[in-house]
């Protein structure tokens, strides 16, 4: 890899972000399916690339505006199973956003089928744990996604 290469991050289609994965050994358990807590590391992955493909990383808005993002609630539904080397795809949509709070939901899919759906809520919080609204650069970002 060459020292201007980047991770890519996803793309966005239609408002959804759609982030590209690979299922590794890692991931999976010993019948060689993913085991059900990757596909929460899949979600996150896929959360944090959408944020960096609006142009907010996490590290510059806990530098600059002393806030980050916590999950504080999730709903899943498992559908069917993720297998090694199987190529998958998170995809993410805005529903809605306000104040400190953004609902967001998530499907992990392998070619046409879901086999992952995510319902959750994200909250904007202080490193002390305090709700906060998200900072102005943020807000704007984010609005554009929830928009018809």
């Amino acid at each position: 890899m060459t020292d201007d290469a980047v991770p890519t991050s996803g793309c966005f289609r239609n408002g959804t972000h759609v982030l590209p994965i690979r299922v590794y050994f890692e991931d999976t358990d010993a019948g060689g399916i993913v085991y059900h807590a990757g596909y929460l590391r899949y979600a996150e992955r896929a959360r944090t690339e959408m944020l960096r493909c609006l142009g907010i990383e996490h590290t510059l808005m806990l530098a600059e505006h002393r806030v980050f993002f916590v999950v504080r609630e999730m709903h899943v539904q498992f559908h069917a199973p993720a297998r090694l080397d199987d190529a998958l795809e998170v995809h993410t949509r805005t529903d809605s956003a306000s104040g400190a709070r953004l609902r967001l939901s998530q499907t992990v899919r392998s070619r046409d089928a879901v086999l992952v759906e995510f319902a959750l809520t994200l909250a904007c919080v202080t490193r002390e744990g305090r709700p906060r609204r998200w900072p102005a650069r943020v807000a704007a970002a984010i609005a554009n996604l929830t928009r018809p």
